[in-house]
């Protein structure tokens, strides 16, 4: 059995904060993201994915990275992450959709400080330290 998961994600960041949201039934906080259906591309499932869980129409995407860590809530899986960041500063304000439980922007810096106990691996490890990055922002 293939332990690995696809999955492509949007990072906005605003303010040295990146919008984070917690899917129903978990306890941590991701990025906007998910699955890629059959045929879709990482890019397309990200813009679905926006479009599904925070009612967002995004268009100004860049490739951040590819990354791999564990998952967050599939133990025993691999997760195989294409993150794209939104360039621009979106004017719709997001919306907790679908299978989303929880908005959150979460502070950067304070997150660099070890502040959160509730962050994705993928995000805590990898994203965040790329955001930072003084490109990024």
């Amino acid at each position: 059995m293939d332990r690995t998961i696809v999955v492509a994600a949007v990072a906005f960041v605003r303010d040295g904060h990146v919008l984070t949201v917690r899917k129903q039934g978990t306890s941590r906080f991701m990025l906007v993201g998910g699955k890629l259906e059959p045929g879709e591309s990482a890019l397309e499932a990200a813009i679905r994915e926006t479009r599904e869980e925070v009612g967002i129409e995004v268009a100004d995407l860049v490739l951040l990275g590819e990354f791999v860590s564990e998952t967050a809530n599939e133990p025993g899986h691999e997760l195989h992450s294409t993150v794209f960041l939104a360039r621009k500063d979106v004017a719709a304000e997001p919306s907790a959709l679908g299978e989303i439980a929880e908005l959150r922007w979460t502070d950067m810096a304070a997150a660099a400080a070890g502040e959160y106990d509730d962050l994705a691996p993928m995000l805590e490890h990898h994203v965040l330290a790329k955001l930072r990055e003084p490109a990024q922002e």
